[in-house]
């Protein structure tokens, strides 16, 4: 059985085994998971709360790290926001003086009651929590060309990179990317670009994604309701698109592409479907340490997953084989999925199907690259109208059996 992506070249030369392959290997009995999500909007841009009380909420949910990406700031500057009419309705003020007190700072100015944002070495200052919560410092890079979206996040950024300007969506995207490894290099500090939405506007198209360098990292999953990532007639949906683009890769000798969740949360007073709330979409990532560092090495070993609701207990890869065991929820049925791409195919196939909370899978001389996606029947959290299930996905293995 073959997905539907479309036809791509049968010959694979020899180069793809030189890949330099990283595999997820912590020992199973101290493999630990650090939850996060890394795409997370405030007042500082187009979110509808205050930074601290957006944080907030992720570290009593059970999350290790979070990202604030608002757009086209990094957050160090002095800020004051004017409270809007919509604002007083959600009482946004009321909530962060009951929970802040004399940390909050306002003032009248003309009718309008303004409250200054506190900027990231603030709100991280006061929040953070060594070894059990982590705040990343984002970006998300928002340009445009000829009216298609084009935003690209930055984890662990030091230095605001403003929107860039191109003569195509290709160009605009490689150079933002540039712009990252040149910081990255020049700072020496870990940082990664990924890829937003990019069926949002249906900006982004799969071919345009093809033409890239060094990009290691796009939403295979975003929360909000207007990105569409299950696509359309015309339009790739998400995953296909991460398949296509992965044997593209192959075949160019690039590194595989991985798939990231994320909430994209602007809205934090009302859930309902057609609001981008919190707790759709993050990443579990394989790491001792709860720092930057470690959780951009680990994703960039492929050491993690991407999930709307499921948990894995272990997760390994060895030489010859891919093993997974999830943490079930009581009353809910699963199907591991491991989905891979043989040399000579024109497509990935389903090599692998079974309805239970455990499996594995032994990678065949011909597979070339083998990824897993586990669904459940269980409908999403967030919001409970949504007709979305849980599900989660791994990261594509090289074989180099």
């Amino acid at each position: 059985m073959f997905l539907t992506i479309g036809t791509v070249k049968k010959t694979i030369t020899i180069l793809v085994f030189s890949f330099v392959f990283y595999s997820c290997t912590p020992s199973p009995e101290k493999q630990i998971w650090q939850k996060g999500n890394l795409h997370t909007h405030s007042f500082w841009s187009d979110g509808n709360d205050f930074p601290e009380m957006i944080i907030q909420w992720y570290k009593k949910n059970d999350y290790q790290f979070i990202a604030l990406s608002d757009h086209n700031t990094i957050a160090d500057q002095e800020q004051w926001y004017p409270l809007s009419e919509k604002d007083f309705e959600n009482n946004v003020l009321e909530k962060y003086i009951a929970s802040y007190g004399d940390w909050v700072e306002t003032k009248t100015d003309s009718s309008k009651v303004l409250v200054r944002l506190k900027t990231f070495d603030e709100y991280r200052s006061k929040l953070e929590d060594p070894k059990r919560f982590l705040i990343i410092k984002s970006e998300e890079v928002t340009s445009s060309y000829k009216n298609k979206p084009i935003h690209i996040n930055v984890t662990n950024i030091q230095e605001k990179i403003e929107p860039v300007k191109g003569n195509s969506v290709v160009e605009v995207m490689q150079k933002t990317l540039d712009f990252v490894h040149e910081q990255r290099k020049k700072l020496g500090v870990p940082m990664f670009a990924h890829i937003n939405h990019p069926n949002f506007g249906y900006g982004i198209h799969t071919e345009d994604m093809k033409k890239l360098n060094g990009e290691r990292f796009f939403e295979l999953y975003n929360g909000h309701p207007a990105v569409n990532n299950t696509g359309n007639e015309e339009y790739d949906s998400t995953e296909i698109m991460w398949d296509l683009i992965n044997i593209h890769y192959l075949e160019q000798g690039k590194p595989l592409l991985y798939g990231i969740a994320t909430d994209d949360s602007h809205h934090y007073h009302t859930l309902s479907p057609n609001l981008s709330n919190t707790g759709r979409g993050w990443v579990m990532v394989a790491s001792d340490k709860l720092d930057a560092p470690s959780l951009i090495d680990a994703m960039e070993k492929g050491e993690f997953y991407a999930s709307t609701g499921i948990s894995l207990e272990k997760y390994t890869v060895s030489d010859h084989q891919i093993s997974l065991a999830l943490l079930p929820e009581e009353g809910v049925n699963y199907e591991i999925s491991f989905i891979g791409y043989k040399m000579g195919a024109e497509g990935v196939q389903i090599l692998k199907k079974i309805q239970d909370t455990e499996g594995a899978y032994t990678f065949e001389d011909d597979d070339l690259f083998v990824r897993v996606k586990i669904t459940s029947d269980a409908p999403k959290d967030s919001p409970p109208q949504t007709k979305e299930i849980k599900q989660a996905w791994t990261q594509p293995v090289l074989n180099k059996k």
